[in-house]
């Protein structure tokens, strides 16, 4: 943007027309003449006194428009909603339909803070799932099977939101900071999803300062406390490796579905695989021999995201191993009772006609990650009892991974190894699993019981 402060504002000219007189405010900004015309004498002398008023106060013109520059920013100037459709829209093609959705639930949760009035306001869960499920939603938005109630609402949120210039008062960005602590169903979100729905706020306010919609980013300059997020696994949730075969034992019982699932449950438990990983699991991938040790080179993953918001159409997106480019590679362990897993799984199962290891009983085009959950939930009812079923222990299919993690860190794998094989760095390892790791708790008690005498 030019910017200069050699201005001069001409008075207001008088043009009689056939049918009705049009005034004519007439400046020049840098030697460059502009002119704006107005249909009464009160919108051109009110015009010509912001002109005016900003040349005294010494405020720069733009040269490209002959404006003030607060003048052009207002000009500039758009609603929350028309911004965060135009955020999502950029963002789009460029990440994961896993960050898409993420970017999606985010907004959905800034957006109510900028609402500009209540009269007339739709219900709140129709608001939600109007803008997380359609207007946040890059392929969906011009969707001509939109439900009627979902553009009715969408056109109450898209006149009565606030602009973006308004994120600089502190009054309407401290509700808008508050507001990624709750989760769309009002209870109070955990302290990741606060710090990434924080970052997402901090990256489109950034936009808004490219698109010159602001000044400068306000949040730096805000007094407001974001919480710590918490990575440490909760020991509860890790189980030891009696109660992972008992699970197995549970997971093979519940039939065909069952079965199919058993060798995918191993990966996550004994080569520390990502369920996403599982998933795309091929036996290209496989270098393991009939028994004993063998490995899986992985080189890709299959997170599920929903088919809404992928490019395919499919619920799982194709991606890169996590934290890598595209075309690395990683080598995961394979122990003998995995191997035998694997086997068992291929003699049964066989792959699809594409290589791939893991798919449903009856849709044979991906995983669904319903499945998974489900048959992991009923084999936790089958083999524990209801106090145990009410714990966190491997409550989630995921805490197979974070156990087999554990497990070769107490076991005694060297750190830098245990990361490379869980495709983590060795400083999240140790941050992540720090309350997992076993420091003679047992022991020390025997030695504080023995210096006490009762040894």
């Amino acid at each position: 943007m030019a910017l200069t402060y050699d201005v001069t504002v001409w008075k207001t000219e008088v043009y009689e027309g056939k049918r009705r007189n049009s005034y004519r405010v007439r400046w020049v900004v840098a030697g460059k003449p502009w002119k704006e015309v107005f249909h009464t004498s009160a919108l051109a002398e009110s015009f010509r006194s912001d002109l005016i008023a900003a040349a005294r106060k010494g405020e720069a013109f733009d040269i490209d428009t002959g404006r003030p520059v607060s003048m052009a920013r207002t000009e500039r100037d758009m609603t929350w909603y028309e911004f965060a459709c135009k955020f999502v829209d950029m963002k789009w093609p460029l990440v994961a339909a896993t960050t898409r959705r993420t970017h999606a639930e985010a907004f959905t949760a800034f957006t109510p803070a900028m609402f500009a009035t209540t009269r007339g306001k739709p219900d709140d869960k129709l608001i939600r799932r109007a803008l997380c499920r359609w207007a946040f939603n890059t392929a969906k938005r011009s969707d001509p099977e939109c439900p009627d109630d979902v553009k009715a609402a969408l056109a109450w949120v898209k006149r009565n939101t606030r602009s973006v210039s308004a994120v600089a008062d502190p009054e309407i960005l401290r509700p808008l900071l508050d507001g990624l602590a709750v989760r769309l169903d009002g209870v109070s979100a955990a302290s990741s999803v606060i710090s990434r729905r924080r970052k997402i706020l901090n990256t489109a306010v950034e936009y808004a300062v490219e698109l010159k919609l602001l000044d400068a980013n306000p949040i730096p300059a805000l007094k407001w406390k974001k919480p710590k997020p918490v990575q440490v696994v909760d020991p509860r949730c890790v189980p030891n490796p009696v109660q992972v075969r008992t699970l197995f034992d549970g997971v093979r019982k519940q039939g065909r579905v069952g079965r199919r699932l058993v060798a995918f449950y191993g990966c996550l438990y004994y080569a520390g695989m990502r369920p996403e990983e599982a998933a795309f699991l091929n036996k290209r991938h496989l270098a393991i021999p009939k028994e004993g040790w063998g490995e899986f080179h992985l080189d890709g993953a299959d997170p599920y995201a929903g088919k809404d918001w992928t490019d395919t159409g499919r619920d799982r997106d194709r991606r890169q191993l996590k934290q890598r480019e595209r075309g690395e590679s990683r080598i995961a362990p394979c122990p003998p009772e995995l191997t035998a897993l694997i086997h068992a799984h291929l003699d049964e199962f066989g792959t699809t006609p594409d290589g791939r290891l893991f798919v449903g009983d009856r849709n044979r085009d991906e995983l669904p990650k319903l499945t998974v959950v489900r048959v992991w939930d009923r084999a936790r009812k089958a083999v524990f009892t209801e106090d145990v079923v009410a714990s966190p222990l491997a409550g989630r299919p995921y805490d197979l991974r974070h156990a087999a993690v554990s497990t070769w860190l107490n076991g005694g794998v060297p750190p830098t190894d245990v990361a490379e094989w869980a495709g983590q760095s060795v400083e999240i390892l140790f941050r992540i699993y720090a309350k997992c790791l076993d420091r003679g708790v047992q022991r020390n008690r025997q030695r504080v019981q023995q210096a006490l005498g009762h040894g």
